[in-house]
This record gives structure tokens, sequence and C-alpha cells, in this order.
């Protein structure tokens, strides 16, 4: 245990120390610790077991999903959708349904073994973005404000939005293999989705009354008032899954709640929770490429990856090119937006949900969700400063004006 510790423990320190120069190179901090987990798990060195690693990738990604839930609902609060709403209003109403249901379609073409709500799991599993690794793009302060706030706006509520349609397929599937009504199936999903929006709401609300009214008393310290929000992230979602309710929709509806509460310091609050959230997420990433990455490899075939390729281009890419169309944006600009979807973290969350409930096709989803997954890293990671660059440098990076309506960043000028 310790020997294993040791190593993740020099890999981590290694990376740190040159994390700067490697996020200005195709190499993403994410594909590095997949290849990292990968070459030291069962396939490779073998100095992490997979078995076991597996179960802790699942308590790791579930914790790391909740805070980052939390984070960018409550950021979203902050400072987004203030200006240029637009795009992402687009992309998350039009834009995220369409891909739903494009890959369920696609799912049912391809995968005769799965029924029509198990195709809608997979589709919506896979309809979720991680912006982290698009994170080249939506820190390149020369690409138009308005484009990153977009992205980043849909990969921080996307997943949140696709919790409840997540939830309701894989009820409406349990309960058609149980011989239950659709009606009940669906009572029992709202309750579920009651239960954490109760819990995200109150936790949150009582966590940013409490903060505020012992900061003016002076009784918090600047060093505890870093681990406030990670705190309150991890009760709503721990609380709600303790009372059967849907934790990450209490995480998501807690943060949303502590950012319009506490939203003229919200950023101060979560700046070093996204920290903390960094961290877990590339643990996860190398737990990924130790537990799963190995697998995938051995069990892939030619309509997995068939899937993974058309989910991340023609699923992802052509609902979310036509919600934007009548925007004023170039076509360059809409296949810029709609080619950043990378699938990341929420997706493998939502397929160990799947595992966890024991659905038929589950083992035939977790695979296309993980062979998804590998790819999307891969191709999002070394495309997105080469075509950051590109849209930055085009010349005419703007959005189309109409006459006597002069467009305008994010600051309003």
């Amino acid at each position: 245990m310790y020997e294993q510790l040791a190593v993740l423990a020099v890999f981590v320190f290694l990376y740190s120390i040159v994390s700067g120069r490697l996020e200005r190179s195709v190499i993403s901090g994410p594909m590095i610790f997949v290849a990292a987990g990968f070459a030291m798990g069962p396939a490779g060195l073998d100095w992490f077991p997979g078995d076991e690693t597996q179960s802790a990738l699942r308590l790791l990604a579930d914790l790391t999903l909740a805070l980052f839930l939390f984070i960018d609902s409550a950021n979203a609060n902050l400072r987004t959708l203030e200006h240029h709403y637009a795009i992402p209003a687009r992309m998350l109403l039009i834009g995220l349904p369409g891909a739903i249901l494009l890959g369920c379609l696609l799912a049912l073409a391809m995968f005769d073994v799965l029924s029509i709500f198990e195709a809608a799991v997979l589709g919506t599993m896979l309809a979720a973005t991680d912006a982290a690794l698009g994170k080249a793009v939506i820190t390149n302060t020369r690409v138009p404000s308005r484009l990153r706030e977009g992205l980043n706006v849909e990969s921080g509520l996307n997943d949140g939005l696709a919790v409840p349609f997540l939830l309701a397929f894989i009820a409406l599937e349990v309960g058609s293999e149980e011989g239950i009504g659709s009606g009940l199936v669906l009572r029992l999903l709202a309750e579920e989705l009651g239960i954490g929006l109760a819990i995200g709401v109150g936790i949150a609300a009582l966590g940013a009354w409490l903060l505020k009214n012992c900061w003016r008393r002076g009784w918090v310290s600047n060093t505890w008032v870093q681990i406030t929000t990670v705190a309150l992230a991890i009760g709503c979602f721990s609380l709600a899954d303790s009372l059967h309710g849907s934790g990450y929709i209490a995480a998501f509806t807690g943060g949303m709640t502590f950012g319009f509460l506490t939203r003229k310091h919200t950023h101060e609050l979560v700046h070093s929770a996204e920290g903390i959230g960094e961290t877990l997420a590339l643990l996860t990433w190398m737990l990924f490429g130790i537990a799963v990455v190995g697998q995938v490899l051995n069990q892939m075939t030619w309509q997995v990856l068939l899937y993974a390729l058309l989910s991340l281009t023609v699923v992802r890419m052509l609902p979310v090119y036509l919600s934007l169309a009548g925007s004023g944006e170039s076509q360059a600009n809409r296949l810029f937006l709609a080619w950043f979807g990378p699938r990341g973290l929420a997706s493998i969350v939502f397929a160990i949900i799947v595992l966890n409930e024991g659905l038929p096709g589950a083992d035939l989803m977790v695979l296309v969700v993980a062979c998804t997954v590998f790819i999307s890293l891969v191709l999002h990671g070394i495309t997105a400063n080469p075509l950051a660059k590109r849209i930055a440098g085009s010349g005419s990076p703007g959005q189309k004006q109409a006459p006597g309506k002069p467009t305008r960043d994010a600051s309003g000028q």
C-alpha cells in the first residue's frame, strides 16, 4: 500500500512542477494521468491492482463529480449568462436534448441487444461534456469571450441537466423489467429528485447564511474558509444520497443556491475548491487508466468503436450546430463550438450508476462509454490548443453584427 502511495505521490509531484509547460502543448493533464495509470496498472507494470482500484474509482468519481456540479452551478450564477447568454442557452435547451435523442436512435440501430430505454440511457450518458478536457480553449483569452463562456456554461450545467433524464430512463427500464407501472416509476423518480432538490437548496441556504453571519463576527479563519465550499458540496451529495434522493441533483441545486446567496464573493469562496476538484479529477483519470482502459482495449469491437466516433462527431455536432442557426455566429464558430464537447468525468460516473443498477445491457453500455471517453481524451486533448489558436488568429472570430447593434465582450464593452 505504502509503495503504491509513494509512486503516486512522486508522479503527482513531477507533474505539478511541469504542469504549466504541458498546458501549452498538445498533451493535457488527463491524457498524462490516464497513460500513467494504464502503464502502472495490470495491463502494464502491474504496480496497482485493477479490481481493488475499481471500487476506489467509484467513490472518487462520485465525490469529484458532486464537487464539480456544485462549483460549476455556483459560478454560473455568479458571472455567466449575463452577457451572450444565447449561445449556452441554445446549446443546453436544443443541443442537449437533440444529442440525447440522436444518440438513442443510433444505439437502437447499432445494438439490437439494447431496449429503447437502455438506448436512451446510453445517449444520455454520452450527452454530458467535460470542460477540463478542453481547458486550453476555455482559458485561452484570445478566443472570443462569448465562445469560451458558451462552452464553459454548457459543460458546467449540462451534466446536472442530464441527471433527471438519466434517472428517468433507468427507472423506466427497471420498472419495465419488474412489471411496475410507468406511473409508479415516475412518481418514485419525482420523489428522488424532490429529495435531492430539497436537500440541496436547504443545506446550501443554511450553509450560506451561517457562513455570512460567522464572517461578520470574525469567527472564520482564512485557512478554514477555503474548505467551506468543499464541505457543503459533499454534504449536499452524501445527505441526499443517504435519504434515497439524488445526490447529483442536490449538489447541482445546492451550488446554484449557494452561488446566488453569496454572489458577491462566490468566486473567492469556490476558488480553492476548484483546485481540490482538479486534483481529484486527475486522480480519477489515473484510476480510470488503471482499472478501465486495459479492459476497453481488450474488448473493443468495430461496432463499439464506430458508435464512439459517431457520438463524438455527428451525434454531438449536428444538434449543436443546428441549435446555433440564426444566432449570428459564423459557420467556423458553430463548428468550433460543436466539436468541443469532450466526454469525461460525468460520463464515467453515469456509467458507474448504470453498472450499479444492474441493467441487462449495462456491460455493453459501460464499454461504449469507456471507449468514447478514451477516444475523446485523445482527440479533444490534441486538438484543443491548435484549434483555439486557429479560431483566435482567424482574423474574423467575431459574431456577425446586425446593423447598428455592435457586439460586446463579457465586460460589456
